[in-house]
């Protein structure tokens, strides 16, 4: 099973996704139906939805796509960690239609000016809720917010994490050196995966080859084994550097050296595991 564990789908006619704005190729609304074709052409079975904007309605209707969608494993969705009823959050967007889809939450912590948000106590608590229901968290953060997450991962060794766009390398500015050192020591703790996606966007959107972003996505394979990094397309976001298929062309080039089983794990099956994801049968 082929597995896409990070993609969007959002209607600028029910809200506005304003971090859009001044992204010609992105500034329109995008739905699953959009997104078939390319599911098609790369031979993808399943996939993940990713939350992308922090307000509480939009899970609850991604938790409804999936539910009306086979094709949508799984979702990551949004609740707000910082407040003391998280739990009870947490706990009744499980009950709504698609519930069961529901394998992980995500906060927009880039955009958090204080680069040690993530350690701060409520938050703390609140990822210990999303262990205690059995959700995955994930990551999305850059670079200087490593050590934080660092720290996170390895207080709570109890709770999945999930790096998404592998912390978000500055390639365009060949920010390779600091990236690696700090991404290495994440990936040295075990209660911790990465996505493999998201780095043709940090690239030169315009001039970028494959030869510019492969150092960087064979070293999350390196640091991470392929047990414990799984394929994402970031669409429709990978529109902004050329789209789905040159993801695949990266993602190809990264894997090309591996066993078949070694590929089959980046391209699905550790989505499945670390996601615990369900089957069409409803059995993991």
């Amino acid at each position: 099973m082929r597995i896409d564990a990070h993609h969007h789908v959002w209607d600028l006619t029910v809200r506005d996704q304003p971090w859009t704005e001044g992204l010609s190729a992105i500034r329109r609304s995008f739905g699953l139906d959009d997104l078939r074709p390319e599911l098609a052409a790369a031979s993808i079975d399943r996939t993940v939805v990713v939350q992308t904007i922090t307000v509480p309605e939009e899970t609850p209707e991604l938790l409804a796509l999936a539910a009306a969608e086979p094709v949508v494993a799984g979702v990551v969705g949004w609740v707000d960690l910082t407040t003391p009823d998280v739990a009870d959050r947490i706990a009744a967007l499980k009950e709504l239609p698609g519930g069961d889809r529901l394998v992980a939450i995500r906060h927009q912590v880039q955009e958090e000016p204080d680069p040690n948000w993530l350690t701060r106590p409520e938050v703390i608590n609140g990822l210990r809720a999303v262990a205690a229901h059995g959700l995955a968290y994930d990551l999305l953060i850059i670079p200087v917010q490593l050590p934080a997450a660092i720290e996170v991962v390895r207080t709570l060794p109890e709770s999945r994490f999930v790096l998404d766009h592998a912390a978000k390398p500055a390639i365009a500015e060949n920010g390779y050196q600091a990236w690696r050192g700090p991404f290495a020591r994440l990936a040295a703790l075990p209660n911790v995966s990465v996505k493999l996606s998201g780095l043709i966007t940090e690239a030169d959107h315009d001039h970028w080859s494959v030869a510019d972003v492969l150092p960087y996505a064979r070293a999350v394979i390196e640091e991470f084994g392929p047990d414990r990094v799984m394929f994402g397309s970031d669409w429709p976001v990978c529109r902004l550097a050329g789209g789905y298929r040159r993801v695949l062309d990266v993602v190809d080039a990264a894997i090309a050296g591996l066993t078949n089983d070694e590929q089959e794990l980046i391209m699905g099956g550790t989505a499945r595991a670390w996601y615990r994801l369900a089957d069409e049968t409803g059995e993991c």
